[in-house]
């Protein structure tokens, strides 16, 4: 909210609350690994990265995401698992997934850990960008995935629902 404000002069509701989600988002990674200022730290960072990130995927790469979910479970997922990699004070985690040894991130002396994050991040990027592009590919050519030009400024919600969501809010091409 702080974050909108200094940017727009205004807060966001629709961005306060990704906001929220975003960071327990991206503390879900780090969470068993990370002290109570680390994941403090890890929530403003989402915060602020969601906001970031809404913008940066709607403006930049024209995708129409109206709820957020890349930015807040694509981009800061990701920063969870990079902060894991960052901020794990090697407290807990020993012999977790049969590893010997504390889980320690960069800031306490193992790189490896970040670089760990790091492949595991890409390997999911990589996997789900593959495999959905694919997807929408042949969905695409199967049975279309586009509405028309004009159902889709009039809105989906009479010819998929049946009913208008919000009437006072229609717009027409006539």
């Amino acid at each position: 909210m702080l974050y909108m404000m200094i940017r727009f002069g205004k807060p966001d509701p629709s961005l306060m609350a990704n906001g929220l989600l975003a960071g327990l988002v991206a503390i879900t990674a780090p969470c068993a690994f990370t002290n109570a200022l680390w994941s403090v730290v890890i929530g403003l960072v989402a915060g602020v990265l969601v906001c970031v990130a809404v913008f940066f995927v709607e403006g930049t790469l024209k995708i129409d995401d109206p709820v957020g979910a890349i930015s807040v479970h694509g981009v800061n997922g990701a920063w969870g698992c990079l902060a894991l990699g960052l901020f794990s004070d090697g407290s807990y985690g020993d012999g977790w997934n049969g590893v010997a040894g504390t889980v320690k991130g960069l800031f306490y002396g193992d790189p490896a850990q970040l670089v760990a994050e790091v492949i595991g991040v890409a390997t999911c990027f990589a996997f789900v960008f593959g495999a959905f592009y694919v997807f929408f590919k042949v969905q695409d050519k199967l049975m279309g995935i586009r509405v028309s030009p004009e159902t889709e400024m009039e809105g989906l919600d009479l010819p998929e629902m049946g009913a208008f969501a919000y009437p006072e809010f229609t717009l027409s091409g006539k």
